[in-house]
């Protein structure tokens, strides 16, 4: 790529271009020519930036980005005291505390290393300030915004975000909590939307593999569960479909509805030779072993190969129905948006935040969920939407409605399953502002290492402050060679003890030896007799926990102190909470100081105040202290609430 600079002329002045450039045999080349109006930063009244609550603007620090007739971004000032922290912002993997750093808030498809280049699948406009009176805000826009934590002001938080307005107009709308952090979290889920309380089914373990792509591996995989004496609760079938429609199994025979219009089951012939004889079946034998089935999704009518048969009629419907997002061509006429990101590129993408598009694409589903029993899905892919010109079908542009695709997304096929009366349960990676009401989240891709397993707990305690209640990971990775055994003990001990436990591996082309992340594969290509006991010991842990889960959920919905919670929630002063950041309670009963570095046989725990039960030894131990545990491979450092101790002994004590 290149660019072009020069001067720039005063702001309300209007530049005329265009390139013209040589060809290789001499010739000339000219574009059309180009206009753009030139805007500049000049100093706004405080009133463009509208506020409810106690307002905490910086008075004189408004500014607007404008040509004079429009503008385009605003950007103001808010107070940091000594000593308060800055934390939220939705799921981010770098860090609990953004004092002194700079971020943004946009969709972002990271794939992999998340927190080194700090981008995120899931941001918010949101954040907690702890340490001094106690505060939050919200900066109620679905636009791309960017902060400035103390970076270039330590004594300044400054918020840019974009608008566009009339010159002289509100531009933009903060919302200022005042109170506790669970205050400012309930104040902003009353704005947004609250966590619904999904079965306590899915608190149980959650298992994948992208290689379980027929009905006789993923059968097998689950056999292997129950030989190993390891319980299961949920598989995610991943590569279930024909990868053109993602509506219908591989290898079913069916006959085109050339209208679009959704299938039946009854549609559908499975050859006992394919992929899937039996989906109906397979999915009913599942279920009697007391084991859930989820499906993947993506929000795109796949488009390489050129599509053919089901695909070809579902992509001519979707058009012709007007259900697709657009965008401009080079004559400003609106046509079908087509995906820009390296992942399924040139796709088409059903608008899912208008219902009738919503209705249309998910009703080619309803069959699985009606008629095969499909419990849930895993919507995956919600950060395809790129491009500030893109086209809703409510008239949104998509520098306004970008970011709320994969709230939609999710919304979509929640809606699905709960109109055929089943529990709302969807599995994303992308969301905003408003995700908090649809379904459970997962950290997106990342490798098998160290590094990655601690940006993992930063993405699920900074997820969970900003209210998202039903959280995972993929437990020590899901990407590249298999993870040490340590490692894989280390993450499945701390997987243990977050909302959502999982595990999952990327698609090796089926190549030797394989790289599932199930315990008795570990157990074999790393060697370690350790790897198979220990994980059968946590996966019985967490079936004893579900029912303590499953009532801290319901009474974190009605308080909105997260599940998950970081230390500061119930301590804003506690110096540890920041120094110590990798801890957290689950529940009001539990708390959590997992062992992330490699090697450590001592692990330093700081405990808060309280009176504290060793849920391994019974030991009681009184908090508000740094304390050094004994780390055996087996162990995690946790501890209960004294008070609640003789009610969660026999979770920890019971041997399956």
């Amino acid at each position: 790529g290149w660019a072009v600079e020069l001067p720039a002329p005063e702001a309300g002045s209007a530049l005329r271009y265009r390139f013209v450039g040589r060809t290789t045999d001499g010739g000339m080349q000219r574009t059309r020519r180009f206009e753009a109006a030139v805007s500049g930063w000049v100093d706004a009244p405080d009133g463009i930036v509208s506020t409810a609550g106690a307002s905490r603007v910086v008075a004189g620090s408004v500014q607007v980005l404008t040509d004079g007739v429009r503008v385009r971004r605003v950007r103001f000032a808010l107070p940091l005291a000594d000593g308060e922290h800055v934390t939220g912002f939705g799921e981010r993997f770098d860090a609990l505390d953004h004092r002194g750093t700079e971020l943004d808030s946009v969709v972002f498809e990271q794939y992999k290393s998340q927190g080194a280049e700090r981008k995120t699948y899931l941001p918010m406009p949101f954040a907690h300030v702890v340490g001094g009176d106690g505060w939050g805000f919200h900066v109620r826009t679905s636009r791309r915004a960017w902060f400035d934590v103390g970076a270039s002001e330590p004594d300044r938080l400054v918020v840019e975000v974009e608008a566009d307005v009339a010159a002289g107009e509100t531009a933009v709308a903060v919302a200022f909590y005042d109170g506790t952090p669970t205050d400012v979290l309930d104040a902003f889920l009353a704005e947004v939307g609250r966590p619904e309380e999904l079965p306590d089914w899915v608190f149980r373990l959650w298992a994948s593999g992208n290689e379980w792509n027929t009905q006789a591996e993923v059968v097998r995989q689950m056999d292997l569960h129950r030989d190993h004496d390891v319980p299961v609760g949920s598989v995610v079938i991943e590569a279930w479909s024909d990868e053109r429609t993602f509506t219908a199994f591989r290898d079913a025979e069916y006959e085109v509805a050339e209208d679009g219009a959704p299938h039946r089951l009854a549609d559908f012939t499975f050859p006992e030779d394919g992929a899937w004889p039996d989906p109906k079946g397979m999915v009913d034998e599942l279920h009697a072993r007391d084991i859930r089935v989820h499906l993947w999704q993506i929000p795109l009518l796949k488009a390489r190969p050129h599509p053919t048969g089901q695909a070809r009629a579902d992509a001519l419907a979707a058009e012709r129905e007007g259900v697709l997002i657009r965008e401009p061509n080079a004559r400003g006429e609106l046509r079908p948006y087509r995906n820009r990101g390296w992942w399924f590129p040139l796709s088409t993408m059903p608008d899912l935040t208008d219902e009738r598009a919503a209705r249309w694409w998910t009703e080619k589903r309803r069959y699985l969920v009606e008629e095969v029993g499909i419990d849930g899905f895993k919507t995956d892919g919600g950060e395809h939407a790129w491009g500030r010109e893109l086209a809703y079908l409510d008239g949104m542009r998509g520098d306004e409605g970008n970011n709320l695709f994969p709230v939609a997304y999710a919304k979509a096929y929640g809606d699905l399953l709960r109109s055929a009366g089943k529990a709302p349960v969807t599995f994303s990676r992308a969301g905003f502002t408003g995700s908090q009401a649809h379904g459970a989240f997962w950290a997106g891709d990342e490798n098998s290492t160290w590094e990655a397993f601690r940006w993992s707990m930063f993405a699920g305690l900074s997820a969970a402050a900003s209210g998202i209640l039903y959280w995972g990971w993929d437990l020590a990775g899901f990407s590249g060679p298999l993870p040490s055994a340590e490692l894989y003990l280390r993450a499945t001990a701390a997987s243990t003890f977050v909302p959502i436990m999982q595990y999952h591996s990327e698609f090796n082309h089926h190549r030797r030896p394989v790289r599932d992340r199930t315990p008795w594969n570990l157990a074999e290509r790393t060697g370690d007799d350790r790897v198979l006991p220990v994980f059968r010991a946590y996966a019985h842990l967490r079936e004893r926990l579900v029912r303590y889960l499953a009532a801290e959920a319901a009474e974190s919905i009605r308080t909105s102190a997260p599940l998950m919670r970081p230390v500061y929630f119930d301590h804003p002063t506690l110096e540890t909470a920041w120094t110590h950041p990798l801890q957290w309670f689950l529940g009001r009963d539990l708390f959590v100081s997992p062992v992330v570095d490699e090697g450590e046989t001592t692990h330093e725990v700081a405990l808060p105040p309280g009176e504290w039960v060793d849920a391994w030894s019974g030991e009681a131990v009184t908090g508000d202290g740094v304390v050094r545990v004994e780390v055996p491979i087996e162990r995690i450092p946790v501890f209960a609430r004294a008070t609640a101790w003789p009610g969660l002994r026999e979770v920890f004590t019971a041997r399956p």
